[in-house]
């Protein structure tokens, strides 16, 4: 096998797919990235066994063929080059090992036998559409925050992915949630997606396929069965196992009676519960919030750091109250608020309160209180 790349081209394809590979790995072969070069392009694939990137590069392929070699130690050479280098990979002759020449740098790298590498199997995924990748950017910045880290409940470690229905309108949902807050984005529900199968789509993939839309400015195509979803996204593609479980019933706890509202300023407001958090304590991180008629206020009380608050205008007219909440939580919803203010739908302070965004009404969140 022979070929030369052009050094920025390389690093990119490189530096899309080596982010699959973990640091250590028990099987060596998940440490490499595999090469197939023909018909003029270097092919790029790196995989975990749950998830897998393959990337297509243009290149000048003078013997085709199919190498393994160590993804990490590739991409950090490629960054190391000279800008505008030509970098030639080269497998023949009596080394066992891959060159890798730029300019005057030469580097032998250890292979391993292609015929190890393993591949996603591929299956029929019966349902594909077409959506615009700005779309399924904002369906995942507006709600993966929300996503669990508790591996025990690890049917709620992903985004779910589902066709649902509002109000007539056919929309694609997407919900997280980690038992103390939500959040919920939709979009209008593309072509051919009306049968798709619910499903949950994991954290590692959601963050990597959130990378890749960076680079894209046009649409993603989605292919989506019961337990594989695939995203192409120009010359990548990545492949991904679901997570095999039942995500709850998000509905239920989403409250859409409550008539207590308050409008507040997203950007002061984010900035307040910022400044007071600074001597809330670490693990509650409690911010607790006095609503009165045309104000709120941010109070914070730690026996060992002091107490803090800060007053605000804020648009309410209803009974005052005093509910309490994680403030990172709240700083994680202010965050998404695209519009001028953040809109708060309160019942008491003990339920669970409805945060829209007068920017965006296809995005939600809800927040379990404190005690305060």
């Amino acid at each position: 096998m022979k070929l030369t790349i052009e050094r920025a081209i390389l690093l990119k394809a490189l530096g899309h797919v080596q982010a699959v590979v973990e640091r250590r790995n028990t099987i060596p072969i998940l440490s490499n990235v595999l090469i197939n070069a023909s018909d003029g392009f270097a092919r790029f694939t790196a995989t975990d066994l749950d998830m897998e990137i393959v990337e297509e590069a243009e290149a000048q392929v003078e013997r085709e063929g199919l190498i393994t070699a160590p993804a990490h130690t590739l991409y950090e050479i490629a960054r190391k080059l000279p800008e505008g280098s030509q970098v030639t990979l080269e497998l023949g002759g009596d080394d066992p090992r891959i060159l890798l020449s730029a300019g005057r740098s030469r580097f032998n790298l250890p292979i391993l036998p292609p015929g190890d590498f393993p591949v996603m199997p591929s299956e029929d995924l019966a349902v594909s559409f077409t959506a615009p990748a700005s779309e399924i950017a904002r369906l995942i910045d507006k709600t993966r925050f929300a996503i669990s880290t508790e591996e025990t409940r690890y049917y709620l470690n992903g985004i779910h992915l589902h066709a649902a229905e509002r109000d007539g309108r056919k929309t694609l949902r997407a919900v997280a949630t980690d038992g103390h807050r939500l959040a919920l984005a939709e979009t209008d529900l593309p072509d051919g997606a009306a049968g798709m199968p619910a499903v949950i789509v994991p954290r590692k993939p959601i963050q990597e396929l959130r990378r890749l839309l960076e680079d894209l400015d046009g649409d993603v195509d989605v292919s989506v069965s019961d337990g594989k979803i695939r995203f192409q996204l120009g010359a990548a593609v990545l492949t991904s196992k679901l997570i095999d479980g039942t995500f709850p019933d998000y509905e239920r706890v989403i409250p859409r009676g409550n008539d207590k509202i308050m409008r507040v300023d997203r950007g002061p407001f984010a900035q307040a519960v910022d400044r007071v958090a600074t001597i809330s304590q670490e693990k509650s991180r409690s911010v607790k919030l006095s609503l009165a008629p045309g104000q709120v206020t941010l109070t914070v009380n730690n026996p060992e750091s002091g107490a803090a608050s800060e007053e605000l205008v804020a648009d309410y007219s209803a009974d005052e109250m005093t509910i309490g909440f994680n403030a990172r939580y709240l700083l994680d919803v202010a965050s998404q608020i695209e519009g001028d203010e953040a809109i708060f739908e309160l019942a008491d302070s003990g339920s669970p309160t409805r945060v829209t965004d007068s920017g965006d009404t296809d995005a939600e969140y809800v927040l379990m209180p404190l005690r305060v």
